[in-house]
This record gives structure tokens, sequence and C-alpha cells, in this order.
């Protein structure tokens, strides 16, 4: 697995070669300070913790900045562990850049997503609303009724509602990796990525397997189909 920390720049669109817009999240991927190694022998599994954010000393405990010093490193805003591919090729002040990654890979990409405070079920769940003429009331927007009476006397879980909205650890699958500029610690990614401009997201390698589409895949092998009764005529229709 390859990772890396960033931050949210803001979104843009970009032309590939064939003159069609992408739509882009451009991410400040780095660099990234390897702040700790975690080994087989001392820690019983192999993985890196990263430090990514310059911050004043003074708004770090003294702990954090013992951590720090210990490894060598400046005052660090954001800690995160990964096990990384290469984490047993990687020491202590080794730097993590955005040229981990190239175009064309395709990656997971984890943020806050934005916070909308206490809302009701129609913006949080979409939930239909009363109609607006002959005698809705003032329970328009309201959730209505949703429990039944003596048994079981009580509302299921699960059942949608008012409540916090936003603010939740959101990951965004399988994104493609259009540009990568370790010079600018650049990287820009194809969609949308939770959370507002300037938050903190962390960028790893799709779990997601792609595979690669053979030759004659599209041809059937039950004869009851034409595909399968005869290959050359159903490759000719393409």
């Amino acid at each position: 697995m390859k990772a890396i920390i960033g931050k949210k720049v803001g979104m843009s669109q970009v032309f590939d070669e064939n003159g069609k817009v992408i739509p882009v999240t451009v991410i400040e991927a780095g660099p990234c300070a390897v702040v700790q190694k975690k080994t087989e022998e001392k820690d019983g599994y192999n993985a890196v913790q990263l430090g990514f954010g310059d911050v004043p000393e003074r708004k770090l405990t003294k702990p954090e900045m013992g951590h720090l010093k210990k490894a060598g490193i400046g005052p660090k805003k954001y800690l995160r562990e990964f096990d990384l591919d290469n984490a047993a090729e990687l020491n202590v002040g080794d730097l993590v850049k955005a040229d981990t990654f190239a175009e064309g890979d395709f990656v997971d990409v984890t943020g806050t997503s934005k916070g909308h405070g206490y809302q009701g079920v129609v913006k949080r769940h979409g939930a239909h609303r009363l109609k607006e003429t002959h005698g809705s009331g003032p329970v328009g927007r309201h959730p209505g009724s949703m429990g039944p009476s003596t048994d079981p006397s009580r509302v299921f879980k699960g059942k949608i509602g008012a409540g916090q909205m936003g603010c939740e650890q959101v990951t965004v699958q399988n994104l493609r990796v259009v540009r990568v500029n370790a010079d600018l610690n650049m990287l820009v990614v194809c969609g949308a990525v939770p959370g507002p401009k300037g938050s903190l997201v962390t960028v790893k390698s799709t779990v997601k397997t792609h595979k690669v589409k053979q030759l004659g895949a599209d041809i059937s092998r039950n004869p009851q189909k034409a595909s399968g009764r005869n290959p050359q005529k159903a490759s000719a229709r393409k």
C-alpha cells in the first residue's frame, strides 16, 4: 500500500489529450516526515508513522514534542500511521512526497465531511414533506408518526429522524490520479473529495481490484446464446 497525508485545496477542471473536461480535486500532498517506525520484532507489525503540517511548538503538549524531538523532527500538527509496502526501507526522518503516486493510479481518499449542524429529516434524510395547502398546518416538515401503539411500544432502531448532520469520516474510493507534481506537492485526482477547503485528507492506494478485460470476454460459452453459437458473428457486430 502507498499512502500520504494532505490538505484539500479545492476543485477545478483539466482537459485531457482528447479535449474532454475532467472535474478534479487538487490536494496538497506532503511532504510527510517519517516520525516513527514500527517493526515486527519490537511492535509485532510493520508500519510507519507520518507527520504532516508545520505548527508552532507552543501549540503542542510536552509529550507530543518529546515524541517528535526523539525523532529529530520539528513540530507537526498531524500524525498518522500507515502500513506501507516499503515500510522496511524507510527510516526515521525520511520524507514521503507526492511522487509516491503516479498518473493513472487509483486511490481512496478519506476526509471529514462538512458539518451542517442539527437538521431535520427533510434535509438530513430526504424525507417527504406534506403539501403546502389545505390543512397541512405547522407540521409540513415534521417526521410524522413513526411508532406502533401497545406492541412493541417503541420506535425501532435505525428509524430516520432529526439530528447532527455531517462532520463524519467519509472515504471516497477508486479515484483516478490525473496529475502529480512533486515540486509543488500537488496531487490532482478525478472527482470530489469529502470535506471543506483546507481540511485534512489521507490518500491511500485503493482497495478495489482492477481486472483487465481479456479478448473474447464478451463472448458467451452458452450454446443457447447467439454469441456462443457463432463467436465470429458476435464479434462482427461491434
